[in-house]
């Protein structure tokens, strides 16, 4: 299937450095199977610190998942490269902040949750534990299929 990568639009008063914290974050998504179509109707929680190893030992990945439909197995893992900061001069733009490498999964939808953190722009201040799920200031995303490479 290839890199899909998830982008994130916000509007940051007085804060920069917007970022997921640690290996044991979870990127809440929704899947689809990329043989047969079928979509998750639950989400489903990926993080770096995971690794399942892959049938006939061609490696490991973030989750592995066998269809419920068409018992493929399925694959994705997270590019820990590209995860990246939202600062206040991508302030209302898209931008992308992680890369996933899909085989068979692919992510249709993301919720935002606990464990972001920022920094305030003038005094450095470190705020923890920020949670991106309270519809205050909506965060809007995006997945697209990823042309960096």
């Amino acid at each position: 299937m290839g890199k899909i990568a998830l982008q994130l639009k916000a509007t940051l008063e007085n804060v920069t450095n917007l970022r997921p914290v640690g290996e044991d974050f979870r990127w809440y998504l929704k899947m689809k199977c990329g043989n047969c179509g079928e979509t998750s109707e639950k989400w489903q929680y990926i993080r770096l610190m995971d690794s399942v190893a892959l049938k006939g030992g061609r490696g490991s990945a973030s989750m592995v998942q066998k269809c419920k439909l068409c018992a493929r197995e399925n694959s994705i893992e997270i590019l820990s490269s590209t995860i990246k900061s939202y600062n206040a001069e991508d302030h209302e733009k898209f931008k992308t902040i992680v890369e996933f490498e899909c085989r068979g999964l692919e992510p249709v939808d993301f919720q935002p949750q606990a464990g972001f953190a920022a920094e305030g722009v003038e005094s450095g201040t470190v705020f923890s534990d920020i949670n991106l799920q309270e519809k205050v200031g909506f965060v809007p995303f995006a997945l697209s299929p990823s042309t960096m490479r």
